[in-house]
């Protein structure tokens, strides 16, 4: 007996192939899978069918719009690989490196399943075919028998499968040329041009089963982790598997318009023998080596896309274990091999076409939507030696969803389900991607242009938002602190959360990132959506003077400071200096003082103070109502209180708060109170509002030297009360917030 391992060791030397290490070229990594799956079962076995359902024109202008969307699609895929080093996964690679792993899973799992699919849908087309020789052929059995030869040979490692298929490719031009010879002989006496009734199919249901056809580009781009020079090989292979094919498909149709009728078109899946004549043996070669190799090209890609995801941890990883039988991916290749043999059970080739249509437009679509936002997104990063047109990219990005859902609304919705799901899954899984993606960029472009536009457009009362910079000092001893600034900022402006670290800059910044990402973390553990950021300074009145001017970009400056209740008189006064400083550069100030404690039962309440000659009421006003429109607060009931000294002022005071409201148009309740001749202010803060959940109070300005006796009337302002604000307005709109200018004509509550 010979030695048979030896002789296939020989076989495996000779063809350069079967070696890890061995990577593949443009022409036999890239160009031979593409084409030989391209022009596979479907020129074969249904191109006819095209032409007879629907005439010669309409099947031309389907091939037209089919090779359009791929070649476009090629382009985009060209431009992005000669961008990156692109990795094992092809089309799975690409998506997630541009647009994250959430996304690139919810596509890479359907890219998938198409091309594992596609196996089945080459193995009927070979048992299909077997009729010529075998009357009543039993399909399946011959299918199953298919998937297993082509996985064997595919376990033999890419390079020997690949240049096997040299010979067929061979074979399929002889196929052509004994098509073109037979059509000289038998030639109708008129030609369907504008379709007929006979195949009782609609333009986009004889689009969808011939759309297969032509998505064949995904078989060398998967092949990526095997090639020498992704970059370079990608880009060539594909747009010259695409424009050969373009060419064949063009030509075929007009072939077979003029051999046959469209009732043979249609009737007989196998009219290419019989337009052959003598030559049909050619086609049989040609058709048979075809199917084989288009079956072996998805065989190929498909498991290494499914290893891809593996080694991203998006599927367990026991699917991506290597054997050590099987060059290549082990594991994947036998889940790929099993799935191809449970989907022959689904039916027949026509049963299996448009659902792979639906898989791969999806995949064309997201590849051709990343190439579009990488040209738009203007990343430095992005520099691909292969260019194209951005407009180009999303008008085909387009194309692709809108033929998907010509073909099949239905289809459409549940392949967006389906990707979807998978898409909120991982979301879920928190997965984080050791990589960039293209999302910084796109969103950094919009925010770009975006800022620029709000540069240029005036600033008026009615679009004022709070854009608040805290100085948060120990959040886990005030958390509540951080909590109120969220409430008032929340979906409306923006947060920004700032801690101050007193010392030299050369010794402390080695901890900086450290302790903004911890940070970070309190922030979301407190549910507070804001910027973390930590401030190196020498003093703490001028770090935060310094640091408050420069926070915000073009126009989205903080206009609003925000401090906790300090501990000791000092501190305090510091505070106040801060607030006047900022003052004359137009910042508003809240300090605020949290008293953690139950809250009261039914609706919560905030109170407002309404002083009259310092124009902080607008702010006070509109603070509360912003407050109330957190879900925390929803429904809370405002009151905005005012102290009169005199029957006159309390009247007064009383209409004019109401005409406020009613023209701010905010619901609040107004409660105008007569101050009692032997009640200080202070007392009668505290009654009126000490079972409220929130008091809000204005800040007056503080001259030099008097900081620390008003903090002392701060003090004693606040005394049993609850949690409470002091703000004061020194925005460019003071008075002007809600819409209507009231202050001064209200008596003065201190």
């Amino acid at each position: 007996m010979p030695d048979i391992s030896g002789i296939w060791e020989a076989i495996k030397r000779g063809l350069g192939g079967g070696t890890k290490q061995q990577k593949l070229g443009a022409f036999i990594g890239v160009f031979t899978p593409s084409i030989l799956t391209i022009l596979g079962v479907i020129l074969y076995l249904r191109t006819g069918w095209v032409v007879g359902s629907v005439g010669l024109l309409q099947a031309l202008l389907i091939v037209v719009i089919a090779n359009t969307v791929t070649l476009v699609s090629a382009l985009s895929i060209s431009a992005i690989a000669s961008n990156m080093k692109v990795g094992a996964g092809g089309g799975y690679y690409i998506i997630s490196r541009s647009l994250g792993i959430e996304i690139g899973a919810a596509i890479g799992i359907p890219l998938y399943l198409a091309m594992t699919l596609s196996v089945t849908l080459y193995a009927f087309g070979l048992a299909e075919s077997m009729g010529v020789v075998w009357d009543d052929v039993p399909q399946r059995p011959v299918a199953a028998l298919t998937v297993l030869a082509v996985a064997l040979l595919a376990a033999k490692g890419a390079g020997v499968a690949l240049k096997l298929q040299l010979p067929i490719m061979a074979g399929i031009v002889l196929s052509l040329v004994a098509l073109f010879a037979g059509a000289f002989g038998s030639s109708t006496d008129t030609v369907s041009l504008m379709g007929s009734a006979v195949g009782g199919a609609s333009f986009w249901e004889v689009f969808a089963v011939f759309f297969p056809a032509v998505t064949g580009i995904m078989a060398g781009v998967s092949l990526s982790g095997d090639l020498k020079r992704p970059s370079r090989a990608i880009p060539r292979g594909t747009i010259a598997a695409v424009l050969t094919g373009f060419v064949v498909y063009m030509i075929v149709p007009v072939v077979l318009a003029v051999s046959a009728t469209p009732e043979e078109l249609v009737s007989n899946n196998l009219i290419w023998f019989d337009i052959a004549g003598s030559w049909s043996f050619l086609v049989l070669w040609g058709l048979w080596g075809a199917i084989f190799a288009s079956a072996v090209g998805s065989i190929l890609a498909a498991p290494r896309t499914l290893e891809a995801m593996v080694d991203d941890r998006v599927l367990p990883s026991p699917l991506g274990v290597r054997l050590g039988r099987i060059d290549g991916p082990g594991v994947p290749l036998l889940v790929s091999t099993a799935l191809a043999l449970v989907a022959v059970a689904l039916g027949d080739l026509d049963a299996i076409a448009p659902l792979l249509t639906m898989f791969f437009l999806t995949t064309y679509g997201t590849v051709n939507l990343v190439a579009g936002i990488e040209q738009l997104s203007g990343d430095p990063s992005y520099r691909p030696t292969f260019r194209i047109p951005w407009w180009i990219s999303l008008a085909a990005a387009l194309a692709c969803f809108y033929v998907m859902y010509l073909i099949n609304p239905i289809a459409l919705v549940v392949a967006v389900v389906f990707e979807f799901g998978v898409y909120v899954f991982m979301r879920r899984r928190a997965m984080t991607a050791p990589w960039g993606d293209l999302r910084r960029g796109a969103l950094m472009s919009l925010v770009r242009s975006t800022v620029i536009r709000l540069a240029k457009m005036p600033a008026d009362p009615r679009n004022w938002r709070p854009n608040i910079l805290l100085f948060a000092g120990d959040l886990d001893r005030n958390p509540d602190l951080a909590r109120f600034a969220g409430w008032l900022v929340q979906d409306r402006g923006i947060l920004t959360v700032a801690k101050l670290v007193r010392g030299p800059i050369r010794e402390l910044s080695t901890e900086r990132a450290e302790q903004v990402a911890a940070l970070a973390r309190q922030l979301e553990d407190l549910s507070v959506i804001g910027f973390a950021e930590v401030d190196i300074v020498d003093d703490f009145v001028n770090g935060a003077v310094s640091i408050a001017q420069s926070n915000g970009i073009a126009g989205i400056d903080s206009n609003t400071v925000m401090f906790g209740w300090a501990d000791g008189e000092e501190r305090q006064a510091e505070i106040l200096r801060i607030v006047e400083r900022l003052s004359y550069l137009g910042k508003s100030a809240v300090i605020c003082r949290p008293v953690p404690r139950g809250w009261n039962d039914g609706p919560r309440q905030i109170h407002v103070w309404w002083g009259g000659l310092k124009q902080n009421g607008d702010m006070l006003v509109l603070f509360a109502h912003l407050l109330s429109l957190n879900p925390t607060w929803r429904n809370a009931r405002i009151v905005i209180n005012s102290i009169a000294t005199s029957e006159m002022t309390y009247e007064v005071n009383k209409e004019l708060l109401a005409q406020l409201t009613s023209a701010a148009r905010i619901d609040a309740t107004i409660n105008v109170i007569l101050k009692p001749d032997d009640a200080s202010v202070a007392d009668v803060i505290f009654e009126g509002s000490r079972n409220a959940d929130v008091v809000l109070l204005g800040l007056r300005g503080t001259e030099p030297g008097e900081e620390v006796a008003y903090t002392r009337r701060m003090a004693s302002l606040v005394e049993g009360l609850p949690t409470t604000l002091f703000v004061r307005n020194a925005g460019e709109f003071q008075g002007q917030l809600l819409g209507a200018t009231m202050e001064g004509r209200v008596e003065r509550a201190p």
